[in-house]
C-alpha cells in the first residue's frame, strides 16, 4: 500500500509519497505566493492551495502504481482564517498565522474577557495568530463578509474538504483557533458566544488518524487513483510534525522551520501558570505542550539573503568556531513573538557589537538567539516539573550540523538525529497508515517507522559557557520590553 502525507507550508505544498514501511518514494514541492497588502498582514488565495496540490500529486503519481494508494492525510499551517459562503466559496483571502492585524482584538479577549476565563474555556489565552482574535477583527472591519460565513475552516482542512467534501477539522489543529476545549475535546460554547458564530459554522471534530470519508470521485478520476481512497484527518504542522520524528506518548521535539518550536508530548493533560506554553491535544490522541516563535530558520534566511546577500549557508557557518564566547547577541522576533512573551510589538535587535565584531560573530549571534528563544519556552516546561534530557530535531534549520550543536548545548539537551527531517508530510503520512489499519495505533506506528541514526550529546564545559550567555540574553528583553511599544 502507498500513503499521500500532504504539508501545507505557507510558501509552498510539500506532497510525500511513502509505503507501509515507511520508505518515502518521492517528494514533490509547489509554490504559491503570500500577499502583504497592509503592514504587519499576511494573507493567501486558499483556492492557490488546491490547484497547486493538485499539480503536485499528478507529477507525485506519474510514476508508481495508483492501484496501490491507500490513503490521503495532511498536515498544514495553523491559526489560518479561511471563511466560506453557502455556495461553499472562500469569501477573503485567508489570514494566516503569522498575521499580526488583530492586536486589539486579541487585547480585548485577554484583559476583557480574561487571561483566567479563557484559559478556563481553552486551556489558552489570545495570541494576535490564532483564530478566534481574526474572527472578531472579520466581524468589526468586515461586517458584510462577516455576515456571509457559513463554514469556518482552518487552512489544511479547507484541502482536507476540497478532496473529501467533508467539513471536517481535527482536535490538533483546532486547539490554536481558541475556540476548542482542550482538556475536553470539543467546541467551547463560551468562546462561540464571545466571537458570535454558532456551533454550525465549524467543521466536525475528529482524531488525526481518523478516516473522515473517501475521496472525491471527480479529483480520483483526475488523478487516476481509485474512488475508494481513504482520507484521514490529519493535524496540525507542529503536531504533524512531532508524529514524524517520533514525539508521541513522553517525548520532545525541536522543529527549526519558518517558524520554531519545541513540542512536548504527554499522555497528561498540562497547563502552565502564566499560559506562556500553549496547550493543545496531539493527533496520538494525547497531548502537548508547545512553545512557538514565530521567527526561527525565517531569522536566518532574512540575515543570510537579505542583509548578506548569499545563499552559501554553509559557507558562512565555517568560520563560527568559538562557541559559548560570542560577545554579540540576537533577539529573534522578526515578526513579534508568541512563545513566550505574547509581544506582537517585540522585533529583532542586534546588541554588543564592537569595532572589531565580524560578519561570522553576528551569523553565529543569530543562530544562537533563535537557540535561547527556544530555550525560554523549554524553561516554563521545566518550572511545571517536567523533565526532559533529549530531544528529536526537524526543519530545514537542522540540516546545520553547527545549529544543532548549539541547540545541544543551549537546551543541554541529547539531540536524536533521525533518519528521515521530513517533518509534517512523512507525519501526514504516517496518519494515513494508521487510519489505513496498517497500524493499531500512532504510537506504534512512529515506533516501527522513526528511526534514530545519531545523537549529539551536550559537553559539560560548553554547556556551562552557554548556560552564562543565556543569562545575559535574559535580560535583554524585559530591557528593551516598553521602547518596543513606544517604537510602535
Amino acid at each position: 500500500m502507498l500513503f499521500i502525507g500532504i504539508d501545507l507550508g505557507t510558501s509552498a505544498v510539500k506532497l510525500l509519497l511513502m509505503d507501509e514501511n515507511g520508505k518515502i518514494h518521492k517528494i514533490v514541492s509547489k509554490e504559491y505566493p503570500i500577499s502583504f497588502p497592509n503592514p504587519s498582514w499576511s494573507e493567501q488565495n486558499p483556492n492557490d492551495w488546491y490547484e497547486q496540490s493538485l499539480k503536485g500529486m499528478e507529477e507525485l503519481l506519474l510514476d508508481c502504481n495508483k492501484s496501490e494508494v491507500a490513503g490521503i492525510s495532511f498536515g498544514g499551517q495553523m491559526h489560518g482564517l479561511v471563511v466560506l459562503d453557502k455556495n461553499d466559496q472562500v469569501i477573503r483571502p485567508a489570514i494566516l498565522w503569522n498575521d499580526g492585524r488583530s492586536v486589539k482584538e486579541t487585547n480585548y479577549l485577554n484583559e476583557v474577557i480574561g487571561k483566567e476565563k479563557l484559559s478556563e474555556y481553552t486551556a489558552n489565552i489570545a495570541f494576535a495568530g490564532f483564530t478566534a482574535p481574526k474572527i472578531l477583527w472579520m466581524k468589526e472591519n468586515e461586517p458584510e463578509n462577516f455576515a456571509k460565513i457559513k463554514k469556518i475552516m482552518l487552512p489544511k482542512d479547507y484541502l482536507l474538504y476540497c478532496f473529501s467534501g467533508v467539513h471536517g477539522s481535527d482536535y490538533s489543529d483546532a486547539s490554536g483557533m481558541l475556540l476548542l476545549d482542550v482538556k475536553n475535546r470539543c467546541w467551547s460554547e463560551q468562546m462561540l458566544e464571545i466571537c458570535g458564530i454558532s456551533k454550525q459554522v465549524l467543521p466536525k471534530l475528529f482524531e488525526s488518524y481518523e478516516v473522515i470519508g473517501t475521496i472525491k470521485p471527480d479529483v480520483a478520476q483526475k488523478l487516476g487513483i481509485s474512488k475508494e481512497v481513504k482520507i484521514i484527518a490529519g493535524a496540525g504542522d507542529n503536531a504533524a510534525a512531532a508524529v514524524g520524528t517520533g514525539t508521541v506518548g513522553d517525548a520532545c521535539n525541536v522543529s527549526l522551520g519558518t517558524s520554531g518550536t519545541i513540542f512536548i508530548s504527554s499522555k497528561t493533560f498540562l497547563v502552565d501558570n502564566y499560559n506562556a506554553l500553549h496547550s493543545f491535544d496531539h493527533a496520538d490522541g494525547y497531548y502537548h505542550l508547545m512553545g512557538c516563535m514565530l521567527s526561527a530558520a525565517s531569522c536566518n534566511k532574512w540575515w543570510m539573503e537579505e542583509i548578506l546577500k548569499t545563499k552559501e549557508y554553509e559557507k558562512e557557518q565555517l568560520e563560527i568556531t568559538k562557541l559559548g564566547e560570542n560577545q554579540v547577541f540576537y533577539l529573534p522576533y522578526l515578526m513579534g513573538e508568541r512563545s513566550p512573551h505574547n509581544d506582537p510589538f517585540a522585533r529583532a535587535m542586534f546588541i554588543g557589537m564592537t569595532m572589531d565584531t565580524t560578519r561570522s560573530a553576528m551569523t553565529q549571534a543569530v543562530l544562537e538567539g533563535v537557540a535561547f528563544g527556544l530555550r525560554d519556552s523549554l524553561e516554563v516546561a521545566r518550572n511545571l516539573g517536567i523533565s526532559i534530557e533529549r530531544t528529536k530535531i526537524c526543519g530545514g534549520g537542522a540540516k546545520s550540523t553547527l545549529w544543532r550543536k548549539m541547540i545541544a548545548n543551549i537546551l543541554n539537551l541529547k539531540v536524536d538525529i533521525i533518519e528521515s527531517e521530513e517533518g509534517p508530510g512523512y507525519g501526514a503520512a504516517i496518519l494515513a497508515a494508521v487510519g489505513c489499519g496498517v497500524f493499531p495505533d500512532v504510537q506504534t506506528a512512529a515506533k516501527n517507522l522513526v528511526h534514530v541514526i545519531d545523537t549529539i550529546e551536550p559537553e559539560k564545559e560548553l554547556v556551562q559557557k552557554y548556560e552564562k550567555c543565556y543569562q545575559k540574553f535574559c535580560q535583554i528583553y524585559p530591557t528593551v520590553k516598553t521602547l518596543y511599544q513606544k517604537l510602535n
